[in-house]
C-alpha cells in the first residue's frame, strides 16, 4: 500500500480546525484520516516541530476574535429561538391540535 503524503497547507488547516474545536477525532472523520494522525499533527504544532513549515505560519485566533465570533453565534441562536417561538404561536392559533405533536 502506498503511503499518502499530505501538504503542509492541508495539515495546517486540519490542525487549526482541531485546535478550534478541541476534538481531533471529529476533524479526522471529516477529512477521512486517522484520529491519531491529526492528534500527532496537533502535538507537533504545539511543540514547534510542525512539518517543513514554520509554526508561526499557522494563524492563531486571539481572544478578541473568539469573543466576537462567540457573540455573533449567540445572537444568531437567539434569533433562531425567537423565530421558533413565533412559528409555534402561529401553529397554536391556527391548528391547536398540532401543538401536542410538537412537544
Amino acid at each position: 500500500m502506498k503511503r499518502t503524503r499530505y501538504s503542509d497547507e492541508f495539515k495546517r488547516q486540519a490542525v487549526k480546525e482541531a485546535m478550534e474545536t478541541g476534538k481531533p477525532s471529529v476533524v479526522a472523520r471529516r477529512y477521512d484520516l486517522n484520529a491519531n494522525m491529526v492528534g500527532r499533527w496537533v502535538r507537533e504544532y504545539k511543540n514547534g516541530k510542525f512539518g517543513d513549515a514554520d509554526v508561526a505560519s499557522v494563524p492563531d485566533l486571539d481572544t478578541k476574535e473568539l469573543s466576537n465570533e462567540n457573540d455573533q453565534l449567540k445572537q444568531l441562536l437567539g434569533e433562531k429561538d425567537l423565530e421558533i417561538a413565533v412559528l409555534r404561536d402561529l401553529i397554536k392559533k391556527k391548528n391547536p391540535h398540532l401543538l401536542k405533536k410538537l412537544k
